[in-house]
């Protein structure tokens, strides 16, 4: 069988996995117990699953673990430290932007990822960055809340 080293949300890792194309999600989830990143449709279309590689969104559904050996992989589980929530995720709480909230960890991880990126989104960069699905149609509060993180972050009066 197959090891791969991982560090995964700043710890380092060796899994075991019978097939090297093993999708990093299941990995996440059934060796790791990091089960915050979510199995959606399994093709790379609906964002459920998404974590940061070196700092960037992907969807792990379908990305090999063998593809990801001594990269750093960020998930949901990873983002808030000390007990204390990121501003993306404040946000998410202040606009009670979930209502089933089960592709809510990779919209977060989407948002995240935007705002390292552009710290003043507009609605467009939003929509463009925003490609995870929400079944429950909770857009609207998914935008005003990445432009409230984005005005903590910056330091303003959100």
């Amino acid at each position: 069988m197959p090891a791969f080293n991982l560090s995964v949300n700043g710890q380092k890792h060796t899994v075991n996995v019978a097939d090297p194309s093993t999708p990093l999600l299941w990995v996440l989830r059934d060796s790791l117990g990091l089960v915050g990143t979510k199995y959606g449709c399994g093709i790379a279309q609906c964002g459920a699953c998404a974590v940061h590689i070196d700092g960037k969104p992907v969807r792990s559904c379908i990305l090999r673990v063998s593809a990801v050996a001594g990269q750093d992989i960020t998930t949901i589980e990873g983002l808030a430290g000390d007990g204390k929530l990121t501003a993306v995720q404040q946000a998410w709480v202040d606009h009670d932007v979930a209502q089933c909230g089960y592709c809510q960890s990779g919209q977060i991880m989407a948002a995240e990822a935007l705002l390292q990126s552009n710290a003043n989104p507009s609605d467009a960069d939003i929509d463009a960055a925003m490609t995870n699905l929400c079944r429950c149609g909770t857009y609207t509060r998914i935008r005003a809340a990445v432009h409230t993180a984005a005005k903590t972050q910056r330091g303003e009066d959100a």
